[in-house]
């Protein structure tokens, strides 16, 4: 039912039951996080659940000695698997079904050992404190969105009201703008799970109700982050002060590069490299050009962004060896990190030939999900300023259209000479999100 490497002892396949199986009586951390994660391609957290409980209570005898003594290691490593789960994957546990489950396995556990019951109520009790915190969080974001939802942004409106204010009325400090960027980044990325990364996709059969998307919603807040930048710069009707804009959004994205925070950084060059924008010749003096032209250069997409890359892999190897928390700080571009894991799916078979799991393509998966956990987990000790939050989160921003219109006015029709990436880059996540 296994098979392992020729040099080595590492299993690369097994049969879904064999490795269902193993996570029962062989639950090691790395084995079972990563079964864990990767086990919802084949069936969901449920029917596992079911599976791992079948496996180890139902078996039980009460009669035999030597079976009970098995029955009490049983239990131990099955306290030891609902701690990682429940840890690692609380989302699952939204699911009733999988709560009902838990509670059957604390009912079996009550008459074996004592430390093992004391072990599963704690793990319980941690359990129903994440999903509160995470319940709390996701209805402060549909409150949020719903706030969006009732103020459209309309051209019409912001003319009308001018009521709007700019970027610099509220903050004119690029440091502190990009440390609010990495609040508000670690915030959102701190509701993403592992197992979102996975669900899209997982087996097509119904899923754990969600109240939104985690990594829609993150998606959509670059999306918003480009579309402010754009605002911002082309909201102002004196040129001047359009470059004054340019200028200080390049300050901001060499502030967000320097902390680590990679995701504002590209979101902040994507709005300056709009079309809208980059036909704003006045704006963009010898200087603004220079400058960005060079950050712009990180996020070259050739080579499949090797630039990014080995920034990302020096902040990463800088992170591990600071003792400064401040200097540990590292977000990811997340839609590039979303089509490495869609990719990593979709070019190898889950299963081999002989009917087996391909382990190897698990343990691929896993990886860059896992470096993102720890990422997630940064602490960011620079001070709120909930008004320049504000700003940014809820302030109306312009449509494309009504970028161009806006455009139009000042400069005409200008070729835009960095659409090209920016559209590569969309059309190729719109095109894995889809499938």
């Amino acid at each position: 039912m296994y098979s392992y490497r020729e040099m080595g002892n590492s299993l690369v396949s097994a049969s879904l039951e064999a490795l269902i199986q193993h996570v029962d009586y062989y639950p090691d951390r790395p084995y079972a996080y990563n079964f864990l994660l990767t086990s919802r391609l084949f069936l969901q957290p449920y029917d596992l659940m079911k599976r791992v409980c079948h496996l180890c209570l139902e078996q039980r005898s009460e009669d035999d000695l030597q079976d009970q003594i098995c029955f009490y290691e049983v239990v131990k490593k099955l306290v030891q698997l609902m701690t990682e789960w429940t840890e690692s994957f609380p989302y699952d546990f939204s699911d009733e079904r999988m709560m009902h489950s838990l509670r059957d396995i604390t009912h079996h556990v009550a008459g074996v050992d004592e430390y093992s019951l004391r072990d599963i109520q704690q793990v319980t009790h941690r359990l129903m404190k994440r999903l509160s915190v995470l319940v709390q969080y996701e209805e402060e974001f549909a409150a949020l969105n719903s706030v969006l939802a009732e103020h459209p942004a309309s051209l019409k409106s912001k003319n009308e009201s001018g009521q709007r204010s700019g970027i610099l009325s509220v903050c004119d400090d690029p440091v502190i703008l990009a440390q609010q960027l990495t609040h508000i980044e670690l915030d959102r990325m701190s509701l993403i799970g592992p197992e979102d990364f996975t669900q899209s996709f997982a087996v097509k059969t119904p899923k754990v109700k969600r109240q939104s998307s985690n990594l829609e919603a993150y998606v959509k807040w670059f999306n918003r982050l480009s579309s402010l930048v754009a605002t911002e710069i082309c909201m102002p009707t004196k040129k001047k002060h359009r470059a004054r804009v340019v200028k200080f959004f390049i300050s901001v994205a060499q502030q967000c590069l320097d902390i680590g925070n990679f995701n504002s950084f590209m979101a902040i060059i994507a709005g300056m490299n709009m079309s809208s924008v980059s036909r704003l010749k006045k704006a963009w003096n010898k200087d603004n050009t220079r400058t960005f032209k060079i950050l712009e250069h990180l996020m070259d997409p050739s080579y499949n962004f090797k630039n990014y890359r080995t920034a990302l892999c020096d902040a990463t190897e800088k992170s591990n060896t600071e003792d400064n928390i401040q200097e540990k700080i590292v977000i990811p571009f997340f839609c590039l990190l979303m089509k490495d894991v869609f990719f990593l799916d979709e070019s190898c078979a889950n299963r081999l030939p002989n009917g087996h799991i391909n382990l190897e393509k698990l343990e691929d998966i896993t990886k860059p999900i896992s470096k993102f956990l720890l990422w997630r987990q940064a602490i960011c000790k620079f001070p709120r300023d909930d008004t320049i939050r504000q700003h940014l989160i809820t302030t109306p921003v312009f449509t494309e259209d009504e970028l161009h219109l806006i455009s139009d006015k000042s400069s005409g029709d200008v070729k835009d000479s960095h659409q090209s990436f920016w559209g590569f880059l969309t059309k190729g996540f719109k095109k894995n999100t889809k499938q």
